[in-house]
């Protein structure tokens, strides 16, 4: 069989190593050649094709490629419209996978990755073409259903639980009464804001607050715990999702003037001034001293504390697709299943990928403090086990070496 593989949306410290778990995976079941989209759908429409199979011909490459963050391939935004016969643009997707001799096309991404292949396999099945479409997830905003939890997820919540900790720490320097807030990605989950809390433990007090995107932000009852927090203590903390909304489900950093465009699929492509409106409402309401952070793109590709377990579970499932299509499935992606929690197992599944397109998965009420303002044990529980180990770099000069196409 022939392979074709595209990374899309977001990068991860993580999706390259799916990559290389497609790759190794295809060449050790005998696939004659890996091709790679340059740019996702977007560039094999213009013709911008790798062939991996030549440009991995060694062991430390691929090694390499597990420890580089980012998409090697590169990336895009790029939305299918819907699979009609006849419609140009999948004729000429068709054409380019006749033209490469195309047995399987994967696709690594999200929820709008999912959702091109969902629409990729609906058209080929209504032409009857054998080709196969598998989906491997990834998103660190851990917002997929039908899997325990994606790809790139770990990372992330183990660079900002290390971040919120230092952060912790510089803010406790001072004999000054202060309140930070620091943004945390997450447009309409609160997976990544909710990470915050483990950097909690015997150093550590974590965040005081959490705000997430799941519960809508009351600003009197969070002025009055604020005010509170900060005549008890000198130093109080907030992690606050980007995407946190008022009652009346304005986005706060609409609220601050600074609400960003809308990409492709209708999302916001930036949300940016979440902190800064909190940060500003304390000082003004409250009169305290404020300031706030942002981690923006920082926690997307911090590829120096990657988590090992989520490096080993991206490249599992990058194998479990490979593994569908020589199989003979399609329409489906391969999902990542927990099966045990002490001690803490992991494995893949394929799941409908029609189910996975456009759907979003937030975090439990039931895991969410009854005054909306924090996670609680089982937040911990969850997510604890998907952050533990690391994956060294390769240091060159003293900075990490990446491998680029």
């Amino acid at each position: 069989m022939n392979f074709m593989v595209g990374q899309s949306g977001g990068p991860t410290a993580v999706i390259n190593s799916s990559l290389a778990g497609v790759f190794e995976t295809a060449r050790s079941s005998g696939a004659v050649r890996v091709l790679g989209m340059q740019h996702g759908i977007e560039g094999l429409l213009k013709g911008q094709v790798a062939d991996l199979t030549r440009l991995f011909d060694s062991d430390l490459k691929i090694e390499l490629l597990k420890r580089t963050p980012s998409s090697y391939l590169g990336s895009c935004r790029y939305k299918l419209p819907a699979p009609v016969a006849g419609d140009e643009v999948y004729e000429t997707l068709f054409e380019l996978f006749a033209r490469y001799q195309v047995d399987a096309v994967l696709y690594i991404g999200g929820n709008d990755s999912m959702d091109t292949i969902a629409k990729l396999s609906a058209y080929g099945e209504a032409i009857g073409s054998p080709i196969r479409f598998v989906g491997v997830p990834k998103t660190i905003d851990n917002d997929l259903v039908c899997t325990d939890h994606t790809p790139g997820f770990g990372s992330a919540a183990k660079y900002i639980a290390t971040i919120m900790k230092e952060v912790i720490r510089d803010s406790n320097a001072y004999d000054l009464r202060s309140v930070t807030v620091a943004e945390i990605m997450g447009r309409h989950a609160g997976w990544l804001a909710g990470a915050a809390s483990l950097s909690k433990g015997d150093d550590c007090d974590g965040p005081d607050l959490i705000l997430l995107p799941e519960v809508p932000f009351d600003p009197k009852l969070f002025l009055r715990r604020v005010d509170r927090l900060q005549k008890q203590k000198e130093s109080v903390i907030i992690a606050a999702s980007e995407g946190v909304k008022d009652r009346q489900g304005r986005f706060l950093c609409d609220l601050a003037g600074e609400g960003g465009a809308l990409d492709a699929f209708g999302h916001k492509a930036m949300l940016s001034g979440t902190s800064r409106y909190l940060a500003g409402l304390i000082q003004s309401e409250l009169g305290c001293k404020s300031r706030a952070i942002e981690l923006s793109t920082l926690q997307r590709c911090a590829g120096h504390l990657a988590s090992r377990t989520d490096i080993s579970e991206a490249y599992r499932a990058g194998g479990a697709a490979v593994m569908a299509a020589l199989e003979g499935r399609t329409g489906c992606m391969a999902a990542l299943k927990r099966l045990s929690d002490q001690p803490y197992l992991c494995g893949t599944e394929l799941v409908d990928v029609h189910q996975v397109a456009n759907a979003e998965k937030t975090v439990p009420l039931e895991w969410i403090e009854p005054d909306g303002m924090h996670v609680n044990a089982a937040f911990e529980a969850y997510a604890r086990p998907l952050i533990q180990g690391e994956l060294t770099p390769m240091f060159v000069n003293g900075v990490p070496r990446h491998i680029t196409l």
